[in-house]
């Protein structure tokens, strides 16, 4: 069934500028309502109506950095018929005003925020190892603990890690509140072959890791490519530039703030 749900998919992005209800949606995909929004779910891990609104989030992202358009004349092109309403789904998704997203940088990227020492007070950890697929070079990495399976502000804990091709890199992040979370990473990857030199958007996820105080929960993450029923990032990442991995053994050392370095292949202890 995972067709049907791409066929929805598809008319999400095609028509996300338009009032789309649950029973419109469901007949895309050839289903009847309540079936297709449980399977939606069950694929996707999210409800038909979160999805379209990351895709209209997306559009508005790439409207605010690729056009001159007023904030106005965006939001009424991805839907949304309130500037208000608008600016508020924006900020909460993506970390900052719709405004300072277009300032920010020709990318819209933004810095890693810093902790306070109360959010680290009492926290626990989250380490392991993360690699990437066949056919890809050096990458930088997204890494972060979130509480939704949407890549979007804000995550509770978060570091850029240098991966190399062609062998698992470990991670140790640290400050991360007691409970459940999804790990995420994002990267851009250097091809290896003469067909693929471009550079290339992964994405992966560890899905409902528990952590809890003083202690240090393993999850290997390891990217791939997008695929259709992937939810698009919204969150305002820092820029993910690929570097030449340094020539150390074990693991090389990360570029995440407040994080310790890894070596000798084990993740060290926040």
């Amino acid at each position: 069934m995972d067709s049907a749900v791409e066929r929805a998919i598809e008319y999400l992005w095609e028509r996300y500028d338009r009032p789309l209800t649950l029973t419109e949606i469901a007949e895309s995909a050839g289903l009847s309502r309540f079936y297709f929004a449980r399977l939606f779910r069950d694929i996707t891990g999210i409800t038909p109506g979160r999805f379209l609104a990351a895709i209209r989030i997306y559009q508005a992202k790439r409207l605010l950095l690729e056009t001159p358009l007023r904030i106005t004349d965006v939001s009424v092109l991805v839907g949304y018929s309130s500037l208000g309403s608008f600016s508020n789904c924006f900020t909460s998704s993506v970390g900052v005003s719709p405004g300072r997203f277009r300032r920010l940088s020709p990318t819209g990227a933004t810095e890693l925020p810093g902790l306070s020492p109360a959010t680290r007070a009492g926290s626990g950890a989250i380490a392991g190892t993360i690699s990437l697929p066949e056919g890809h070079g050096n990458a930088q990495v997204y890494l972060g603990a979130f509480p939704t399976r949407i890549v979007q502000h804000h995550a509770v804990s978060s570091m850029v890690v240098d991966v190399p091709g062609g062998r698992p890199t470990c991670y140790h992040l640290p400050y991360v509140p007691d409970g459940t979370w999804f790990v995420h990473a994002v990267a851009v990857a250097d091809g290896v072959s003469t067909e693929a030199r471009r550079r290339t958007a992964l994405i992966g996820m560890h899905p409902l890791v528990t952590v809890d105080a003083e202690g240090v929960t393993s999850a290997a993450v390891r990217l791939r490519r997008r695929r259709a029923i992937d939810p698009p990032v919204l969150l305002a990442l820092p820029e993910l530039t690929p570097r030449p991995a340094p020539a150390v053994g074990g693991c090389p050392a990360t570029t995440a703030r407040q994080t310790p370095k890894c070596r000798s292949g084990r993740p060290s202890s926040a």
